[in-house]
């Protein structure tokens, strides 16, 4: 069942969960947008109509986020898959192509296992803090009992409610990032407001809910991403952020260095990947894990060449 609200389009998932859509119209082969955890798809407001010139594009928020409904059972992966086939069955375009960014990314990898339908998939940058043998030139005991403290910082941090008052410095430090990056900042704060709730007491909190941001964390973790992709038999592009990200505010000061090296792991692996499975494709985005915001046109002529190539593999 689909209705509409505003500018969304309002979906019903298999357990009755309402999923918020927007539909940016176009007509070729569709598409459809899935974003990053604690993101909304307004992450998608600029690569979207440059993909719309030649394809049919859809973007959801995902359950828990923007303005999609929480549902009362745990934040699955699974249950995102089945939110996506839902979405696009009641869209009547249930061969999509599906394309996320970070956690959206892992998602739509997922959908080439548990979703027959799926043709392809695109996995911009989902690669979440991988496992401790990736992180080249550092001890895997090291890197795990390292892991283990960002884990915790993330689910510390999720969803925690913050006063009223202090929505000014959380706008401000998203409007500094999208200056450093050269993000158009009310696109920025727009996404801040979209994942915006109040608790029953008048505090705030940026959606998915603490519990939430907790159980996708822990999903996250728990995928094996490599194992998946060995296992894939349909297209399968995943691309990398090549720039950066800038310094977050509060996490330790040994996880730059993590990151460089789990950086060099990644490419090292991927191009192995890469050259040892005709299913995946690899590439990179000069940006950084903001890219969709950053590097709009680049990210949708990437995933433009890729869904031609895989609907001309598809049609051999």
């Amino acid at each position: 069942m689909t209705r509409t609200t505003g500018e969304d389009l309002v979906c019903t998932a298999g357990d009755g969960v309402e999923l918020a859509v927007r539909d940016f119209g176009g007509d070729g082969p569709a598409v459809l947008l899935l974003h990053g955890a604690g993101r909304t798809l307004l992450d998608w407001e600029r690569a979207a109509p440059v993909l719309a010139e030649g394809h049919r594009v859809l973007a959801m928020d995902l359950r828990g986020h923007g303005r999609s409904g929480d549902g009362t059972k745990p934040w699955t992966l699974a249950a995102a898959v089945d939110d996506v086939t839902a979405v696009l069955a009641a869209r009547g375009v249930p061969d999509a192509v599906v394309v996320g960014h970070s956690m959206g990314g892992m998602i739509a990898a997922l959908c080439l296992e548990r979703n027959a339908a799926t043709p392809a998939a695109v996995n911009l940058d989902g690669h979440g803090m991988g496992r401790a043998e990736q992180y080249a030139g550092l001890d895997p005991a090291y890197v795990r009992e390292r892991l283990a403290e960002a884990r915790d910082f993330a689910e510390q941090s999720g969803g925690r409610p913050f006063a009223e008052e202090a929505l000014t410095g959380v706008l401000g430090y998203h409007a500094s990032m999208a200056e450093q990056l050269g993000i158009p900042a009310d696109l920025m704060e727009a996404g801040v407001r979209r994942a915006l709730q109040a608790t029953a007491d008048g505090r705030l909190f940026l959606r998915p809910g603490h519990g939430q941001a907790v159980q996708a964390q822990r999903e996250m973790a728990g995928l094996d991403l490599f194992a998946l992709y060995r296992r894939v038999t349909r297209p399968l592009l995943i691309a990398r952020a090549l720039r950066p990200n800038p310094p977050v505010p509060g996490m330790p000061s040994w996880f730059d260095e993590m990151m460089a090296a789990y950086t060099d792991g990644l490419r090292t692996d991927l191009g192995e990947l890469a050259r040892t499975y005709p299913c995946v494709t690899v590439a990179g985005v000069d940006g950084t894990h903001a890219m969709l915001l950053e590097r709009p046109a680049e990210v949708a002529g990437l995933v433009a060449g890729f869904v031609a190539t895989a609907a001309g593999e598809g049609g051999g």
